[in-house]
């Protein structure tokens, strides 16, 4: 079995883990850093490019700001959800006020915003705050889960 791609958070190598593998805690191959986690991690600009261009396994975004009163009321949900899909996806979180360019990249007109690729493309996209059951069901209905 060949695997599916994971980018490291922590060192931004690629890593191949078998698809049954993904719930047994799986470890970058050069820095040791957990590529699955059950809570939202806080994410670059330049790891989220790469991650999104070559992950194999759905990574679900949360574009957010501190001064976003939205944002922070979803932050609770966003992590119940990371919670129930762990070994299926990979939450993350990339704070829009530290990366202003990701406005621009992937054309963020509000937040909260939440966007799933798979495969190196966007495979849905979710405005405004919603709760944890909303969530996943908008993954199930853009078939990222």
């Amino acid at each position: 079995m060949a695997g599916v791609k994971l980018t490291c958070p922590d060192c931004d190598q690629g890593n191949r883990v078998p698809a049954d593998k993904l719930n047994a805690g799986p470890r970058c191959g050069t820095c040791g850093a957990p590529l699955m986690w059950d809570k939202p991690k806080e994410v670059t600009f330049d790891w989220l490019q790469k991650a999104a261009a070559r992950d194999e396994v759905p990574l679900v975004v949360d574009f957010w700001a501190a001064w976003c009163g939205p944002c922070r009321m979803m932050a609770p949900e966003f992590a119940k959800a990371a919670g129930t899909a762990k070994g299926q996806a990979r939450f993350v979180k990339l704070d829009t006020e530290a990366f202003p360019q990701a406005g621009a990249r992937y054309g963020i007109r509000g937040i909260p915003l939440l966007m799933a690729f798979r495969g190196g493309r966007e495979v849905a996209r979710q405005a405004g705050a919603v709760p944890a059951p909303a969530i996943l069901d908008w993954l199930k209905g853009a078939e990222a889960l």
